[in-house]
């Protein structure tokens, strides 16, 4: 137990500590994140994640190792899902690209915040009520199915409910000013466009953890694998945003892939206690093999469509 609680301790330290080095250092200035900058941090953020599998793997051994791949690659695979939709919300609020990383750095310090809340809960409900993984599993088959036939959908933010509220109910100036998100204007303190930003990432962030949270749940039990897991994920989804933000559009089947790997992680999950239960490192192979079989269609259908151009 002891251990246990060192080791959260130790972990929130490290968080803390690399988001005030990127707030208050390297990106203490607003200003727009260019393509080198974001693949080298991307590159970090995935480097810290292997790192720190490596150290689970040494002290705690190698199923609790391969439980935090498997589980990072999900998370990995499905925070890409979450580009999709910042683009189209940035796009749709005309963010100046020097304010992009200021509001996605405090969606995603809101996000840990959530994920930590959702997770307790669900170790709770798992503990409590064993019968609560086949609710999940089944409900990761009706969600990764659902993905797998939806067409796309037209993103509308103001018309979130909680936007809608918010529009009523606080002044929101008309112009962004920099990196702000409230301003004293004639004596009085209004909201700016940029919150209004940050509440539709914060809310859209919440519908992916609905599904991403069980997902986790499929690959392993353990609450400090589960948030760790979740955690360099999202930690790594700024800078993965200024990768994948030109060339999102051009992933025509991750989406097919994302739908794929939340279904078989259903299955895993309903057959959780029976004869059939699949290993977690059969489990880690079918997904890596899912996304890559994804990944690589979307790159031949790129490369065949620019070469009839």
């Amino acid at each position: 137990m002891t251990i246990q609680i060192w080791l959260w301790v130790g972990f929130v330290v490290f968080i803390l500590g690399i988001l005030a080095l990127d707030l208050g250092v390297f990106h203490r200035r607003a200003h727009q994140v260019r393509l080198k900058e974001a693949i080298t941090w991307t590159l970090i953020w995935i480097l810290l994640a292997l790192v720190f599998g490596a150290g689970i793997w040494h002290f705690q051994g190698e199923r609790k190792a391969v439980e935090f791949y498997t589980g990072y690659l999900i998370e990995l695979s499905l925070s890409a899902d979450n580009v999709f939709v910042f683009v189209l919300i940035l796009s749709y609020f005309a963010v100046p690209q020097q304010y992009q990383h200021n509001v996605l750095f405090w969606g995603v310090l809101g996000a840990l915040l959530m994920r930590v809340i959702m997770i307790v809960i669900g170790a709770s409900l798992i503990a409590r009520f064993s019968w609560i993984l086949y609710v999940f599993g089944a409900f990761l088959l009706f969600t990764g199915f659902r993905m797998l036939f939806r067409k796309g959908e037209e993103l509308q933010p103001d018309q979130n409910p909680v936007v809608k509220w918010f529009k009523r109910h606080v002044p929101v100036t008309a112009e962004y000013h920099e990196a702000r998100f409230f301003v004293k204007l004639n004596g009085s303190r209004m909201a700016t466009p940029l919150l209004l930003v940050l509440i539709c990432i914060e809310a859209s962030d919440l519908m992916f953890a609905v599904d991403s949270i069980p997902a986790i749940f499929g690959v392993t039990l353990d609450p400090f694998i589960v948030y760790t897991s979740n955690a360099f994920a999202i930690l790594g989804l700024r800078s993965l945003y200024f990768v994948l933000s030109g060339i999102i559009d051009k992933f025509y089947y991750l989406r097919t892939g994302l739908g794929l790997v939340l279904a078989f992680v259903g299955v895993k999950m309903l057959l959780i206690h029976s004869d059939y239960e699949i290993d977690t490192l059969v489990a880690l192979g079918i997904v890596v093999g899912i996304l890559g079989v994804a990944l690589a269609a979307s790159f031949v259908r790129a490369w065949a469509r620019r070469g009839r151009q």
